[in-house]
């Protein structure tokens, strides 16, 4: 709470959102959600910052899973002849990239552990950056959304409840896709 009023906390914000996209284990959440509940007039600038910090530091967990994934990963799968499995791996992760990002983004499951696999299958850099924007836009716009029309109330539901919300929703999406292919 002592950094939801510090005049740099934005900035604070912006930096935790990044790094915890690509390497820090602890959410942006811990921050915004007090901030907002400070100044709940400022509650689109907080996520719009935790949203656009998150994305790029996703795009630099990309990048360390492109490039560590060449320089370690490949030579050691290639010694072992691993080669084929890891390109079935691949399109697989690849198959079903948009839905692993949508997913990470959203729930309370580790984003930087997607942002890193999506360097390391070679997703495509587009599409990567186009469902991260949409992942966490849903995830840090509902959160400031909720803490600025219900306020301190809801932060017990917030924290304690709504990644479980937001898994039972992707389930729903992927069991509305997979009923649209059957059909």
């Amino acid at each position: 709470m002592g950094w939801a009023d510090h005049p740099r906390a934005l900035w604070v914000l912006a930096f935790i959102a990044f790094i915890e996209s690509s390497i820090f284990p602890i959410p942006p959440d811990v921050l915004m959600i007090p901030m907002i509940l400070a100044a709940p007039k400022r509650a689109w600038l907080i996520a719009t910052v935790a949203c656009i910090s998150s994305v790029l530091g996703g795009i630099l967990g990309y990048l360390i899973g492109a490039i560590a994934f060449e320089s370690l990963g490949q030579p050691i799968l290639t010694a072992l002849g691993k080669t084929d499995a890891m390109y079935e791996f691949n399109s697989r992760f690849n198959n079903f990239g948009f839905l692993a990002v949508l997913t990470a983004g959203i729930t309370p499951f580790p984003f930087k552990v997607i942002t890193i696999m999506s360097g390391w299958t070679a997703m495509p850099l587009t599409t990567f950056i186009i469902t991260s924007i949409i992942a966490r836009g849903i995830r840090f716009f509902i959160v400031a959304a909720l803490l600025w029309k219900y306020g301190k109330p809801i932060r017990c539901f917030i924290e304690q409840r709504l990644g479980l919300v937001f898994i039972l929703f992707i389930m729903l999406l992927i069991g509305g896709l997979i009923t649209v292919r059957a059909l």
